[in-house]
């Protein structure tokens, strides 16, 4: 399987089940682990996805998030090169709603020749990413 990138809506949407990507997500995630799938994130999203989900769910969901989910993922860390590369792609694209934590993980997809994601993110969808399809 190619690498598969987790986007911070794509863990989000497991945790709450109201969000209309839970679904989706939970039967992504399952598959992923069952199939043992090569996930990857970036640093920014970890911290992204702390930030959201202790706001809107709570610790316990936070808790649920750190030893449930994110061991499934290789966390690629924002050195200052990939950083650089995000806020360049967000410069350019100008976007009120393109997130510099977005362009970092496009960086980091584009690094890996990776087009498919747990993500339910416009931004990813404009890109040209999809879910991961089934082998």
């Amino acid at each position: 399987m190619n690498p598969v990138f987790i986007d911070t809506s794509g863990f989000y949407a497991f945790l709450d089940r109201s969000d209309p990507f839970h679904a989706k997500a939970r039967e992504l995630f399952l598959r992923a682990r069952d199939e043992r799938w090569q996930l990857f994130t970036t640093s920014y999203v970890v911290h992204e996805s702390w930030a959201l989900i202790q706001a809107r769910l709570g610790w316990e969901a936070v808790e649920d998030w750190l030893r449930g989910l994110l061991p499934l993922c290789e966390v690629t860390w924002v050195e200052e090169s990939l950083h650089r590369l995000g806020a360049a792609r967000a410069r350019q694209a100008r976007e009120r709603r393109l997130s510099l934590t977005d362009c970092v993980s496009f960086e980091a997809m584009a690094a890996r020749g990776c087009q498919e994601a747990i993500a339910d993110d416009e931004h990813f969808r404009k890109l040209g990413c999809r879910w991961p399809s089934v082998e």
